[in-house]
């Protein structure tokens, strides 16, 4: 069953435009995805970083839908009204719930855009359903290249809701952001037991079940100051995947990336979709 509430003042002046909350219930219990732009456009799934929801997109999502495209925007499981698993499971379940999702909105061929830890489920999504998705985008993409030891501190701190804020808003900075940029817009959105399933997930499921996408074609949008997934992530997929797989770098922007640099990433993104006809 799939009940649609539709949100916001401006429903009734532009109804395509107003941000559509969807409730699904699957056998794993509900799934709250959020559907915004036109219902007839060319749709994208975007999918967020380690331990953050769906809200991580909103800006990436308005610059999108003015384009015409419909995004779609599943909660991870413990975020929202997305229940939690009550199992411990691996990037296959985790992609087959967005599956689950997008066929019970109709959706046909869609782009999925894989933020970070997202950016892992999306390559098990192009793995598990390479019919259903025409292309893959992936923000911040690592995998095989290890973070430095004192990131790998940083990254886990910058979840431990018990230190005092600035003490954990200086580790979101060395872990998440280009030096000078600015990591207020992250103080909140935090979710750790979110994260600890996504972490455990990606130990459960080895890298070469989703690692090279299947044959889909690929863009790796890559910050060149990531020190969470380093260049080197991109450079080997690029190589071993051949001509399907573009990188675009991005300067001055760290692992978070969306925040950092808004207008460039939506103009990539943008641009890419215009090159494969999507």
């Amino acid at each position: 069953m799939v009940l649609t509430l539709v949100l916001g003042g401006c429903a009734s002046a532009d109804p395509f435009r107003a941000a559509r909350r969807v409730y699904i219930e699957t056998a794993r219990g509900p799934l709250e995805v959020f559907d915004d732009g036109p219902s007839d456009g060319p749709a994208l799934v975007l999918l967020p970083s380690l331990g953050r929801g769906a809200q991580d997109f909103d800006d990436l999502t308005s610059r999108l839908t003015d384009a015409g495209y419909r995004v779609i925007r599943p909660q991870p499981r413990g975020i929202g009204a997305s229940r939690p698993y009550d199992f411990a499971p691996n990037l296959s379940d985790l992609a087959e719930d967005v599956l689950i999702a997008v066929q019970q909105i109709n959706l046909g061929s869609f782009v999925v855009v894989g933020h970070a830890f997202g950016n892992r489920v999306a390559r098990m999504i192009a793995t598990q359903s390479p019919e259903r998705t025409r292309a893959l985008i992936l923000l911040a993409a690592g995998g095989k290249v290890a973070m430095e030891p004192q990131i790998e501190q940083a990254l886990v701190r910058s979840f431990d809701l018990s230190l005092p804020d600035d003490v954990r808003m200086a580790y979101v900075q060395q872990a998440f952001f280009a030096p000078g940029n600015d990591p207020e817009v992250w103080r909140t959105g935090w979710f750790p037991s979110v994260a600890e399933m996504q972490i455990g997930a990606t130990q459960r499921t080895p890298v070469e079940d989703w690692w090279l996408a299947g044959n889909l074609p690929v863009l790796v949008v890559q910050p060149l100051q990531d020190v969470l997934a380093p260049p080197e992530n991109a450079e080997i997929l690029s190589r071993e995947g051949g001509e399907r797989v573009r990188v675009a770098y991005i300067e001055r922007a760290g692992h978070a990336l969306l925040p950092e640099q808004p207008q460039r990433i939506a103009g990539t993104i943008l641009r890419y979709l215009q090159d494969i006809g999507f």
